[in-house]
Formats: structure tokens, sequence, C-alpha cells
């Protein structure tokens, strides 16, 4: 696999371009580089934040991206903050770096740093790399606390749960049906991806003290779970065989339940024993029952 730039000359290059273009106001490094340990490999990208006097050119045009190198592929997106028009320009270039670029308009660093306000996307770490107007300078320290869940409610805990359990019944469904791709929409996407994996972050925090940031879709669970709930988990990816399916579900529903019932128990709540009792029966019958 070819070599690619180290930090310094990717940065360097990053610097040199800015130092000379007229509407780049400033440049900031955030994420996982700008943090105190990061843990960083060859696919790590670098996560630029442009501060610019006029956002038009950058947003319009991409061809500003080749100053770096030629690129491979590219995404972009607008998002708003703060009432201002932000944009991202993701970027794999031919020699495989990464860099994902957020653009701000200079009005936006301005508020910022005159109200001192927490953005999630500087919160974590970020260092600033160059400050024409010595604005970027100003700008509220990095807290570390954005990203991470607080504590769930009794009420939002029993949602989750029976929206656990009321997406079972579809999993069941389509199984039954033999319909694959739907089958599979319920069980990773829904269910694991939006409900279990948010209760397995609880149950993290509770031996994190509501202080560990979990990692987007499940990044780094596998190092920080319990090595027997990770198991367990693991146990839940099958192909798509449908019995195999039906099998990952039940697995899924003793994962849920298991760490469901500790979580609940940690923050005082009462796990709806009746609900998990009455659906499970209702996912027996339903895989017991001939097409």
């Amino acid at each position: 696999m070819r070599a690619t730039p180290s930090e310094a000359d990717v940065l360097g290059r990053v610097l040199t371009w800015a130092t000379n273009h007229p509407l780049i106001r400033a440049v900031v490094l955030e994420s996982s580089r700008a943090s105190e340990q990061p843990i960083l490999d060859r696919f790590s990208d670098y996560d630029i934040l442009l501060i610019v006097s006029d956002v038009r050119p950058f947003a319009d045009d991409d061809t500003w991206q080749q100053y770096f190198a030629e690129p491979l592929v590219r995404f972009g997106d607008a998002v708003d903050i703060l009432g201002f028009e932000t944009y991202f320009r993701l970027t794999l270039y031919q020699d495989h770096t990464k860099i994902d670029y957020a653009i701000w308009p200079l009005e936006l660093l301005q508020r910022i740093v005159e109200r001192q306000e927490t953005i999630d996307l500087l919160d974590w770490g970020y260092r600033v790399l160059l400050d024409k107007d010595g604005l970027a300078a100003h700008l509220p320290l990095a807290t570390r606390t954005a990203y991470i869940p607080a504590k769930p409610t009794e009420k939002e805990y029993l949602a989750l749960v029976e929206e656990f359990w009321w997406e079972t019944t579809y999993a069941a469904k389509h199984l039954w049906r033999d319909e694959l791709l739907l089958a599979k929409y319920n069980l990773e996407v829904v269910m694991k991806y939006e409900v279990l994996l948010r209760m397995l972050e609880w149950r993290i925090e509770l031996d994190h003290n509501w202080m560990w940031k979990p990692g987007v879709l499940g990044r780094g669970l596998k190092h920080t779970l319990p090595p027997d709930l990770w198991s367990a988990l693991d146990r839940t990816y099958v192909g798509p065989e449908i019995e195999d399916n039906w099998e990952a579900l039940f697995a899924m529903t003793a994962l849920f339940r298991r760490v469901a019932l500790e979580v609940g128990q940690a923050l005082g709540y009462t796990y709806p024993q009746e609900v998990d009792r009455g659906v499970s029966a209702y996912l027996e019958e339903a895989h017991n029952t001939p097409r």
C-alpha cells in the first residue's frame, strides 16, 4: 500500500495555501488530530475548519480543493449553525489523504467569540493553525463534554425499551414472509444501530461515570464493552439465510434484555417485564408458524 504524506507535510501544504489566499482568515484543526491523546492510523482524516470572509467561492466551485492534489472522490453538504449557513466539503485525494473541510463565514466566528458560545464541532478539542485577524485565539476553551450522553430519564429509558420490542415484531413479520431486505433493515438499522447501540452506550457510561464519548456508529465499542457483551453482540451478525436471521433476532433480544435490565437497575428504573414476555411469546409463535 502506498505511503501517505506525514501530518507535518499535509498541514504545511494547507497552511501555505491558506496563508496566500486572501479570503481565508483563519484555519483550525479539529476533531481527533486535535485531541490530547489522539489514536491515529493511516486512514485517519484531517478535519480542517476554514474561516472565510466570503463563503460563496468555496460553496459554489470546488476547484479550490485542487490546491492540495487531484481529488479522487468528493462529497458536499450544508448545515445551519447559529443561524449561519456553513458548508462541508469532504475530499479524498489521489495520494489517499482525506481532508474534511468545514467552511464558516467570518461572521460566525465573530459571534462565537463575542458570546463565548460553545460549539460541538470544536468542543472536543481544536488547534488554531492560522489566525490572520487574531480572532480565533479567543475561541471558547474546549470543555470536552460535547457528544457525551446525558443520563436518560425514566421516560426516555422506557421509550427506548418499547421501541426495541416494537421493532422486533416487524423483523419477525418480514422474516416469516422471507423478505430479507426489509428484515435486515429492521434488524441492522433500527434495532441495532438506532436502539441497541444507544442502550449499549448507556451501559458503558455506567462504568465511566457518564464521562465517556461514544464513537460514531459504534466506533471503538469492541475495545470498550465488557468482552462477554461484545461476544453477544458479535453473534447478532449473520448472512442471508432466513433461519440464521431468526437466530440473530433472538440473540439480539437476549442481549438487549440483559443490558436494559442492568441500565434500569443502575438508574433505579423498572424494566417492563410484561412487554418483554408478551412480545417474546409473539416472536416465538411467529417463528414456529409454518408459511
